[in-house]
């Protein structure tokens, strides 16, 4: 038994009310731990003073009074239900008169508006309905990024053609690329660093709000270059 499953059994302990296996380990653990010992000693003491005080004499009219002050208290589910009835008289004497013709007058004004919403529309055409609009294009949600300009310096050149895959932010700028076939040596990835750095694209855009993480195709070849 540790020290605080001691000082739960302690009370009991002192007036005889625990078990008696809790009660054996309780001695044990008294025996051995000088805190907990002591704070039973504190238990006995104020026990014994506890005792020895005259005991206080009720009051013969205590039941009387008690009484008296419960039935002047409203219990708040009384006061709750009173509350309920009174809402009830409320609408059924006053509202609910109000509001049948009041929903009559809605549902008629209602149809009187439909009514003259088809005589407006008579005569009008069935595509300007349904909004069609000769020549029109429709908007995308997601429109993909691409290339708008390659980087101001002269046109990289490889002995094998390649193609690589750069990722575009909202500012239109290339964070990264991975090159999906063609030279991998120290001196394409140069040219490719400052080919990526000065070159501006159109970044991806959604709901038409620039957004992170478009992806853009690039192809060289030694005689054509081919943007992606």
């Amino acid at each position: 038994m540790n020290c605080h499953e001691a000082a739960r059994h302690l009370p009991g302990y002192l007036d005889g009310a625990i078990e008696t296996p809790a009660e054996s380990g309780l001695r044990e653990h008294l025996a051995s731990c000088h805190e907990c010992h002591g704070q039973a000693e504190r238990y006995r003491m104020m026990s014994r003073a506890l005792a020895n005080l005259t005991p206080v004499p009720v009051p013969s009219d205590l039941a009387v009074k008690i009484r008296i002050q419960v039935s002047k208290a409203t219990p708040w589910s009384m006061w709750t239900h009173h509350l309920r009835i009174r809402a009830s008289l409320i609408f059924s004497n006053i509202l609910a008169p109000i509001a049948i013709p009041a929903t009559g007058g809605v549902l008629t004004a209602l149809g009187v508006f439909v009514l003259i919403l088809q005589n407006m529309l008579v005569g009008v055409p069935i595509g300007a309905m349904a909004g069609v609009v000769a020549n029109d294009q429709p908007t995308n949600i997601v429109q993909p990024a691409y290339l708008e300009t390659l980087g101001p310096i002269p046109a990289p050149t490889f002995e094998d053609s390649l193609t690589l895959e750069t990722t575009v932010n909202r500012q239109g700028q290339a964070v990264n690329y991975r090159i999906i076939s063609g030279p991998r040596d120290s001196d394409a990835q140069r040219q490719i660093d400052q080919l990526m750095l000065l070159s501006k694209f159109r970044p991806l855009l959604n709901d038409g709000l620039p957004a992170d993480g478009g992806h853009v195709v690039l192809t060289f070849n030694p005689a054509i270059r081919v943007r992606g």
